[in-house]
């Protein structure tokens, strides 16, 4: 008997995530059965025998059981879901919703990191929708809060990979610290907080932000005319995709975009995906282990698009994802007349080959966090006094480092760094 959650589990939990749950469910117990049917028809190919019309499955009675065992998981699955689905709005009526918790929206913000590309597809609960957020409520255009559409300046911070809005805010030796505020009081400007699926295609949501910013800027009574973004992560390459898509569209709001600052962003990607792609390729090189290559394939179009930066649609599409292949991105140079700035981190104590072009922070390299390429033609030209390396510090760290944040005061409010 399955035991049942712990309390303080329960409590962040709403009756939408129960609709998860059972969905999460079906689509494991399908995965595992189609695995288990691999390695089956891997033995039997060893002894000769012909395997079904699709590659990796088997044919004639056992082809039957296997296929039985999917099909009645996924008619008990679509059964439990249309049934959640009507309960849903009745539930939530009687149900005293728990107040939004840190600890449930990073949960959702690791599982979409993972896997929100398969959740967005199957229109789960769990998926995260991109809005903007301000003062812990989403912004809608049609109505801006006062204290954002009073301002002519505004601050956007765009968190990274499996993150969400609220882990800006962190604590540091008891104290809470949050570049976003630090910045708006130095600025003078409201901070925005975009949330954001990023197990989704990085242009995918680069198109979305790019519409909420037109939104934004072309809403009735409009006074933004200076927007500064902080973007840590994955986020950097979310900024420079809705970047170059709106110009590429004519769109009005780049031409408020002052300054970009990008923190431990993989302009040029990141080993550990490519690592992933190596574990594809050998897991995928014999018949006994090919079967659990698509344990390795769950990861989400978000993740493979770190390989090696994908920022354009052109990148990925009409490419098979998990296939070893040379970078042939577009290159997107950094925005004319946009103040960019680039943080990098390392866990090391000082530069070298190593700490350069491997260690990094433990998950960017220096090379790809400042926009060095081997291709002089593929790089990021960040001017000298527009980097700032920190040392001795992890990619997460760069969350709360204080160092960081005095560099950031000095480039983006001179007058009060």
């Amino acid at each position: 008997m399955t035991p049942p959650p712990p309390p303080q589990l329960v409590q962040h939990l709403r009756v939408s995530d129960i609709r998860g749950i059972a969905q999460l469910a079906t689509q494991a117990t399908v995965g595992v059965t189609r695995i288990a049917e691999g390695v089956h028809q891997s033995v039997w190919s060893t002894l000769g025998a012909p395997q079904g019309t699709t590659t990796g499955r088997t044919r004639g009675f056992t082809g039957l059981i296997y296929r039985s065992v999917e099909g009645i998981t996924q008619l008990l699955g679509k059964g439990a879901d249309t049934l959640m689905a009507r309960l849903q709005p009745l539930l939530e009526l009687t149900e005293k919703a728990p107040p939004e918790s840190p600890q449930r929206e990073a949960v959702l913000a690791a599982l979409n990191g993972v896997m929100g590309d398969r959740l967005a597809a199957s229109a789960s609960p769990f998926a995260t929708r991109m809005a903007l957020r301000f003062q812990g409520a989403e912004v809608r255009p049609q109505a801006v809060p006062s204290g954002l559409a009073s301002s002519r300046k505004a601050l956007l911070l765009i968190h990274g990979l499996c993150m969400n809005d609220l882990q800006w805010r962190t604590e540091q030796g008891g104290q809470p610290f949050d570049h976003g505020a630090s910045l708006a009081a130095a600025l003078q400007a409201p901070a925005l907080y975009l949330r954001y699926n990023s197990g989704l295609h990085v242009s995918e949501n680069g198109a979305d932000l790019s519409t909420l910013l037109e939104q934004l800027v072309g809403r009735p009574g409009n006074m933004l005319e200076d927007l500064t973004v902080v973007a840590h992560s994955m986020g950097g390459l979310v900024i420079r995709s809705a970047l170059h898509q709106a110009t590429e569209g004519g769109l009005r709001w780049p031409a408020v975009l002052r300054s970009i600052v990008f923190l431990g962003t993989p302009h040029h990607g990141a080993p550990l995906e490519r690592a992933g792609n190596w574990v594809d390729e050998v897991l995928g090189s014999t018949p006994w282990s090919a079967p659990f290559a698509r344990l390795g394939q769950l990861r989400s179009a978000g993740i493979t698009d770190l390989r090696y930066g994908f920022v354009t649609d052109g990148d990925w599409r009409g490419h098979a994802r998990f296939r070893r292949q040379p970078d042939r991105r577009l290159h997107v140079p950094l925005p004319k007349g946009i103040a960019c700035y680039a943080v990098a981190a390392t866990v090391a104590a000082r530069r070298s080959p190593l700490a350069d072009r491997l260690l990094g922070d433990g998950l960017v390299p220096l090379h790809s966090g400042l926009g060095h390429h081997d291709d002089p033609l593929r790089a990021l030209v960040f001017a000298e006094s527009s980097q700032f390396i920190a040392w001795r510090t992890h990619h997460m760290a760069l969350l709360h480092n204080r160092d960081v944040a005095a560099r950031m005061l000095q480039w983006l409010a001179p007058a009060q760094g």
